[in-house]
């Protein structure tokens, strides 16, 4: 696993792959399970892993926190970068930066809290979580009201910023005047399309960012590697082709649920089997599997071919 501090170049240098947690019936970790999930995402040249909203981290209890982070920690190869979240609340937060300030991954996610909380309450949180780890964090901006432009500025001027995942949702991602401001106020290297592949291409030609986060690139790894090094290559019609082939599914996990929809489909591609999801988010219901299969499936097959085609 990648421990050397964070930089830019390792943002861009891989999708930032947001992958979904395997479970038991039970409910306990399945080694397995998770093992064969990282291991398709490196196998597509991912090596860059963040468990955040689609692991369902919000629900992890703190006492089986610490399994997952061995968990994640031993099974990811030796170049692969794993970036585990903590939060939303503050007293989480704080639980669970004395369980990572011992450990050695180079950067943590701050999952944001909605309510209750204000935009000065959360940048305190945000500050006193990042010194008590003694590293950068990643802040998660997913709505207007979480962290104001000044905000960020401040906590990124002050030496506490890894990154910025940006994931405020737009009905046209090329119109989004707060992430107009954002890359005026910092260093837009600094920023990572946090939203999957449907706004990636505006966002790296448009606002001028140079990474991404994705949940279906658990089903198509080498899909969206070649996409991202289309993108890094000013190959805007092969990024555009290629983020085609991911509508379908982005559409069903826009449609129901972009964490549910995802931790089915890896099951039902067949990719390793998700299990059951913790509470208080379920799986999906029976009447939408066979589409979320059907979309999933065939994302999978094209994953196939853009990995022959490299190989």
């Amino acid at each position: 696993m990648k421990t050397s501090p964070v930089t830019a170049a390792d943002l861009r240098s891989s999708v930032l792959a947001v992958p979904p947690l395997a479970r038991h019936a039970d409910l306990s970790l399945n080694p397995d399970a998770n093992r064969r999930m990282i291991r398709h995402l490196e196998n597509g040249g991912v090596t860059t892993l963040m468990y955040g909203g689609n692991a369902n981290l919000y629900n992890i209890a703190l006492k089986e926190y610490d399994t997952a982070l061995s968990l994640l920690e031993n099974s990811a190869a030796d170049e692969t970068w794993v970036i585990p979240s903590a939060g939303p609340d503050f007293g989480r937060l704080i639980d669970q930066a004395d369980v990572l300030k011992d450990r050695a991954f180079p950067t943590v996610m701050v999952l944001p809290l909605a309510f209750p909380a204000t935009p000065d309450g959360a940048a305190r949180a945000i500050r006193l979580f990042a010194e008590r780890i003694a590293r950068k964090v990643i802040l998660y901006m997913k709505t207007e009201t979480y962290l104001s432009v000044d905000h960020v500025r401040a906590l990124v001027a002050d030496g506490l910023v890894a990154g910025i995942k940006y994931a405020v949702v737009r009905e046209d991602p090329a119109v989004d005047p707060l992430l107009e401001r954002l890359v005026q106020a910092v260093d837009p290297s600094l920023i990572i399309s946090g939203i999957g592949e449907r706004p990636a291409v505006v966002h790296f030609t448009r606002f001028g960012l140079g990474a991404y986060t994705s949940g279906s690139v658990c089903v198509a790894p080498a899909a969206s590697t070649q996409m991202l090094r289309a993108l890094a290559s000013g190959d805007i019609e092969t990024a555009e082709t290629i983020r085609g082939h991911f509508l379908p599914l982005e559409d069903l996990r826009d449609g129901l649920s972009p964490i549910r929809v995802l931790h089915d489909a890896v099951t039902l591609a067949g990719i390793a089997d998700m299990g059951p999801m913790l509470p208080m988010l379920s799986n999906l219901d029976v009447q939408h599997r066979d589409d979320v299969a059907a979309a999933a499936r065939a994302l999978l097959a094209y994953n196939g071919t853009m990995m022959t085609a490299a190989a």
